[in-house]
């Protein structure tokens, strides 16, 4: 009986504390379960350390119980971080000999988002951090992190990310067909989220494709871009003869540059240029990153300084121009905002500059640190958001698919 009452002090403590970081972790249809069955087991463990632990050998019960709990809390988030990211890939029914039907097949490749809470991506990108070293979230908090990416979800509603990006590429394809081509065809994919670009590509190669272009819909040559050529690469279209092309990120594209001055002259809404400031907000990425992946950061700082450029030449004040980070690196958006503020600007226009569509980033994570900022409640701050439908854009990303095509992409990669 004695060992009976130790024995279920240590399940009950143990599953306490493993249902308590699948409520943290847990789809929002399934919180209520979880935080019943932490509930339970944490009742269960406090009424048999009450009833049956005897007065003298509670603190090794405490200690025990607390050891069980700890146990339970470290499985369980190992267990989430072991999840496996399934992402089915068809069948490649192409056979080597196959030459095609002469069609260019465009994959359309970007960094994609579930469009409702799902923590794979993050997992990924934990064991990422993990396997190079760099630091992020310590282990045993990393489940309050997810619980942090649902709350935003919930506060959000849904990300617009996957169907901005389908909006995009309906209206690349409508580019095409008002410019007289009726042949190339077009695929989505994502790297985050289905279908990935390998997918993508055995599409198009069981069309009959005979060139595929990929346009990578990213501002610079970074990890995203390294995984998304892997992917590619992987089913090995050149076997089958395909000429493969890869069209590089956006970084210096002029028509980028100048999206932005036509977004705040757009709505200006009466304010003089010379009077409003500009703030491009970025990602940022890892110091341990930069040197493994240094154009990230060298080109996402470039196209920064490319479109404050473009912002000075139409009239808008250098000193009310200027950059922040998200994540990683300085300055911070609210610094930024309480700088310009101070400085004269009567309004404050800010981007999400990084980010191609719409998404959890650009959604929440920036504007918060945006708002931030200690000014007035009447200052007038206008989130211009990410890049999303917008015809420069598109005509930008044509521009780089033609580009590629005529130069036979040997320039991006």
């Amino acid at each position: 009986m004695r060992l009976v009452r130790w024995v279920a002090l240590v399940i009950f403590s143990f599953a306490a504390g493993a249902a308590y970081v699948q409520y943290l972790v847990a789809h929002p249809i399934q919180i209520s379960l979880y935080l019943s069955v932490t509930f339970v087991a944490l009742f269960a463990a406090i009424a048999v350390f009450a009833r049956y632990i005897p007065v003298g050998r509670r603190v090794a019960a405490l200690a025990l119980a607390v050891l069980a709990y700890t146990g339970g809390w470290y499985l369980m988030t190992e267990a989430v971080l072991l999840r496996e990211d399934y992402r089915p890939m068809p069948e490649l029914t192409r056979q080597t000999d196959d030459p095609g039907d002469g069609h260019t097949a465009v994959i359309y490749l970007t960094h994609g988002e579930p469009p409702v809470y799902d923590p794979i991506s993050w997992v990924n990108q934990m064991n990422e951090f993990d396997e190079q070293g760099i630091h992020f979230v310590p282990f045993m908090v990393r489940p309050f992190f997810f619980k942090k990416l649902r709350d935003h979800y919930l506060m959000v509603g849904k990300s617009e990310h996957r169907q901005k990006h389908i909006a995009m590429l309906q209206s690349l394809e409508e580019a095409y067909r008002l410019a007289g081509d009726t042949d190339t065809r077009f695929y989505l994919s994502f790297l985050d989220d289905n279908p990935r670009a390998g997918a993508a590509v055995i599409e198009a190669m069981n069309d009959g494709a005979s060139r595929i272009v990929v346009m990578e819909v990213f501002v610079t040559i970074s990890s995203h871009t390294a995984e998304g050529e892997h992917q590619v690469r992987e089913i090995n279209p050149e076997a089958y003869g395909i000429e493969l092309l890869f069209a590089g990120p956006l970084w210096d594209s002029e028509l980028m540059h100048q999206m932005f001055v036509k977004r705040v002259d757009a709505n200006l809404g009466g304010s003089d240029r010379a009077d409003v400031g500009v703030l491009l907000v970025a990602h940022g990425q890892p110091q341990e990153w930069d040197e493994i992946w240094p154009l990230q950061t060298e080109q996402e700082m470039e196209f920064g300084n490319r479109i404050l450029d473009r912002f000075e030449a139409a009239g808008y004040r250098r000193e009310f121009l200027d950059k922040a980070w998200m994540s990683f690196k300085e300055p911070k958006p609210a610094p930024v905002v309480e700088r310009m503020h101070a400085a004269g600007v009567e309004k404050l226009f800010f981007f999400s500059y990084t980010i191609a569509a719409a998404g959890m980033h650009s959604q929440y994570d920036i504007p918060a640190l945006v708002y931030l900022g200690d000014v007035p409640d009447e200052f007038p701050i206008v989130d211009l958001g990410a890049w999303g439908n917008d015809p420069v854009a598109i005509q930008a990303v044509k521009n780089k698919i033609d580009a590629a095509l005529v130069s036979g992409g040997a320039a991006n990669h």
